[in-house]
């Protein structure tokens, strides 16, 4: 009996110590609250939150159930961070345009872990306008409309390698032609092993993005971190080597190297890997995301598809005729598949105000350089369910929408 008692005693004890720690906790909060007036809602479990409650569920369902308790503004905790919560456009403008200087954009620790503390949307003020202004200068139409061949290159090959009688995961495939944009992007032509390297790692990252930050080995989280240790590394060595070499690309990367600010201060090689892996997080996963939904809503509705794509034939029938590629101009020229109109401040996939996507020119270019070669081109059928729709956190149809594609030059 003296052996169990022994035995447990360091366990009830560190049970005890949880559960003081926890107590304690909440009597600080609800002293700070009384301090500071918030928002009504629950905080949920210590640690957890209710994040549980927002990943495994539709978000909508999420945000409606906390409104008819709460209203439109409500405090929850999320992935180990106290947040407020808006669900109302006029709040929404509030907060990005009219009186956005009174906020600051915060992420959970754990994510500015992994991206890094210096990228500019963790910030605000000076730092952030300089550096959001040095973003925008690589990625402005102007300088964008370069990169229309290669861009064009990379949709054209992805195509090509989902042809045939297979099944492919659609945002899955999405993902690496936006991440190969990305790339483009940052380091213009970078070598072959290199960009193995950093598409690994940050496939790595990826997987831990949204997982709980636990350091415990094994856990995603943990290899996550790992994983972007060796993403500064990989990066550090390109710097090193593109300096040496004094190559005078124009791109992000030469422009994070080349900045000094009013003092002659310069980027060091964590301020530019925290950037440049910001970059890469903001153009993937969200364009990815909106190019597989476009197809399934284009294979769901056969009336909007077959206008689609007689525009986007005449587009190409004549620049077959022509033996020309796609031109920047023409991208401009696409009325419906270009359209997207909403009451303001209920749907800004870019954000909106001082914290607006800077890269928003070039998710549109690449998702119309898509849609123009995959609807001109190609017949899809989408395998399985067709309903049904996944939360990681957002939204993408179930299963990554597997699909198998044909090359086809005419079809009805």
């Amino acid at each position: 009996m003296e052996k169990i008692i022994s035995f447990f005693e360091p366990v009830f004890s560190f049970l005890f110590t949880v559960f003081l720690y926890v107590i304690s906790k909440r009597m600080k909060r609800k002293n700070s609250e009384r301090k500071t007036k918030l928002p009504p809602g629950s905080m949920g479990w210590p640690y957890i939150g209710e994040t549980l409650q927002l990943y495994s569920q539709d978000p909508n369902v999420f945000f409606s159930d906390r409104e008819k308790r709460n209203g439109e503004i409500f405090k929850t905790h999320i992935l180990g961070c106290p947040c407020i919560m808006l669900a109302s456009p006029e709040a929404a403008r509030l907060v990005l345009v009219t009186q956005a200087h009174l906020f600051k954009p915060t992420y959970p620790k754990s994510k500015e872990n992994l991206i890094g503390p210096s990228a500019l949307f963790f910030h605000q003020g000076e730092y952030h306008m300089r550096l959001r202004k040095l973003v925008q200068g690589t990625l402005y139409p102007e300088a964008i409309r370069n990169l229309m061949a290669d861009i064009e290159a990379i949709a054209v090959s992805a195509i090509d390698s989902w042809t045939g009688d297979r099944v492919i995961n659609i945002f899955h495939e999405m993902k690496k032609f936006s991440l190969e944009v990305g790339i483009l992007s940052i380091f213009g032509h970078l070598e072959p092993h290199y960009k193995e390297e950093l598409k690994k790692n940050y496939s790595i990252l990826d997987r831990g993005y949204n997982s709980f930050p636990t350091n415990l080995p094994g856990t995603p989280y943990q290899k996550a971190r790992k994983a972007r240790k060796r993403l500064s590394e990989i990066l550090s060595r390109i710097t090193r080597e593109r300096k040496e070499k004094s190559l005078l690309e124009k791109n992000l990367l030469s422009c994070l190297m080349n900045y000094k600010d009013d003092n002659g201060e310069t980027l060091n090689d964590e301020q530019i890997a925290d950037n440049i892996i910001g970059v890469l997080f903001a153009s993937k996963d969200t364009t990815a995301s909106a190019m597989t939904w476009i197809l399934k809503y284009l294979y769901d509705n056969r009336k909007v598809f077959d206008a689609v794509k007689a525009e986007q034939k005449a587009i190409y029938q004549l620049n077959r005729n022509e033996n020309k590629h796609l031109t920047w101009n023409q991208t401009r020229n696409m009325p419906f598949t270009y359209k997207d109109v909403v009451k303001p401040n209920t749907f800004m996939p870019f954000g909106s105000g001082v914290h607006a996507c800077p890269g928003n020119e070039l998710a549109k270019l690449e998702m119309l350089i898509m849609i123009h070669y995959l609807v001109s081109q190609c017949r899809y059928e989408v395998v399985g369910s067709q309903s049904g729709i996944e939360y990681g956190p957002f939204p993408i149809p179930s299963h990554g929408l597997p699909a198998r594609f044909w090359k086809q030059e005419s079809y009805n």
